[in-house]
């Protein structure tokens, strides 16, 4: 290493920059603030964090299963589902803030709200739960927009893992492999039927499966645990920003993989 190198753990974090990212909106004149604002700042940029990370993450699935690189893509999705139960976690600090602390400085937040993540709305599409609707809320200029909407028009996870069946011995009709990238993912009786045979008769894609589950269990989790933090600090009242609040968290407690489930039945 250069012993010149002005490079350090403060320049190479930018740790200054980060450390100074959080602007209390209720801030008086005299510069105080309510005091659980700061918890609030702090746990949603350190999700942004994590969902930056599980972007970097689902790429580099792709990739794999792109080059048929199966064990480092279940290591990867391992890696994932790790930062999911890391980030359902912090739900139970945002649960130490009752509703009165929230309350003390909601009024400050204006129109913003949890709904306007632009990179949360990456994941979903990376993932493969798309909606033309969403892309919608996110005005043309916003920071990000440009990259939610080249992940609308990209393939999806779900897309890869099924072009990495079909070359690895599972194959499936173009019906399926030439969907609509775009469209929300439906049950498929042909994508079911190759899926059986996968896991009576390959231990290993049957692993990629079981690691595909995992994932989508895993997001439900998070979307569980969120609605029932939402429900407890808001009850039935409007989400920050106009949103349904609780009502539309709960909407959302579905598998974006249903195949991968409705076979359980048949097994």
């Amino acid at each position: 290493m250069n012993k010149n190198s002005s490079l350090n753990y403060v320049s190479y974090l930018k740790v200054d920059q980060i450390l100074t990212a959080q602007e209390p909106k209720s801030a008086g004149p005299d510069g105080t603030f309510e005091h659980d604002e700061m918890l609030f700042i702090v746990i949603h940029q350190v999700y942004e964090l994590w969902f930056k990370q599980i972007l970097h993450e689902i790429d580099r699935v792709n990739e794999l299963l792109q080059a048929n690189e199966l064990s480092p893509a279940l290591a990867t999705i391992g890696r994932i589902l790790t930062i999911l139960k890391t980030i359902v976690g912090q739900v139970d600090i945002l649960e130490t803030m009752t509703p009165l602390q929230f309350n003390s400085f909601r009024s400050f937040l204006d129109n913003s709200s949890g709904f306007q993540s632009v990179q949360f709305r990456e994941i979903e599409f990376a993932l493969g739960y798309k909606r033309q609707s969403m892309i919608d809320h996110f005005p043309e200029g916003l920071h990000g927009r440009e990259q939610l909407f080249d992940r609308f028009n990209a393939p999806s996870l779900w897309d890869n893992f099924l072009g990495y069946l079909h070359r690895n011995g599972h194959p499936l009709p173009n019906s399926v492999l030439e969907r609509d990238v775009t469209a929300t993912i439906q049950p498929s009786p042909e994508v079911q039927k190759v899926l059986l045979d996968v896991y009576r008769n390959d231990v290993w894609i049957s692993r990629l499966c079981e690691r595909l589950v995992d994932l989508d269990e895993g997001l439900q989790e998070w979307r569980y645990r969120h609605v029932k933090m939402v429900a407890r600090t808001i009850g039935a009242k409007m989400g920050t920003g106009g949103s349904a609040g609780v009502k539309y968290l709960e909407s959302t407690l579905l598998p974006m993989w249903p195949d991968l489930w409705a076979i359980r039945s048949e097994l």
